[in-house]
């Protein structure tokens, strides 16, 4: 229990890391891009059209960085129980029964995200085959990969929240 907990302590630090460097890239390269097409709309300097045509790559990019982000965001809320939830009976139920509710769909939760893991994974494997690319000619699957790995972290994650929720229930038995 304690090396899951610390590899999911690990995963969160990466993933901060990550989305910060990818917000600060998007906010980088958007920002690049609206100087140089303001440089020669309205001050009709050429060299920055020219400059601009280098960096035509960075839309598309910022695009894949929104899908990356809101996969490594999703799974942080996740860890920290902070998705989006509607709970009619939160105040109804005694702690112990809240407790089997809360398991119950942890465990529904991870096996709707394991189904999306093996869906997804079929779906990468399908774009392989196909040989799209998308910018700088790069294969589309490389960048489309966030999507089983980001459902592989909050299946993850709810795989860890059912197993210390199982643990609860279990101990909360014996005493």
């Amino acid at each position: 229990m304690l090396i899951l907990k610390r590899i999911d302590f690990i995963l969160k630090k990466l993933e901060g890391y990550l989305i910060f460097f990818f917000l600060a890239l998007m906010v980088s390269l958007t920002f690049l891009q609206v100087c140089l097409r303001g440089l020669y709309t309205h001050a009709h300097i050429h060299w920055a059209n020219t400059l601009m045509g280098y960096f035509d790559w960075s839309e598309p990019f910022v695009r894949l960085l929104v899908l990356w982000l809101t996969f490594l965001g999703a799974s942080l809320v996740t860890r920290e129980d902070k998705h989006i939830k509607i709970d009619l009976c939160h105040h109804l139920l005694s702690p112990r029964l809240l407790l089997i509710r809360n398991l119950i769909i942890s465990i529904v939760c991870s096996l709707v995200s394991g189904i999306m893991v093996k869906v997804s994974l079929e779906y990468i494997k399908m774009e392989i085959e196909f040989g799209g690319s998308m910018f700088l000619n790069l294969p589309s699957w490389l960048g489309q990969s966030i999507i089983p790995i980001g459902f592989a972290l909050i299946h993850l994650r709810f795989l860890l929240d059912t197993i210390i929720k199982g643990r609860q229930l279990f101990y909360w038995k014996k005493q």
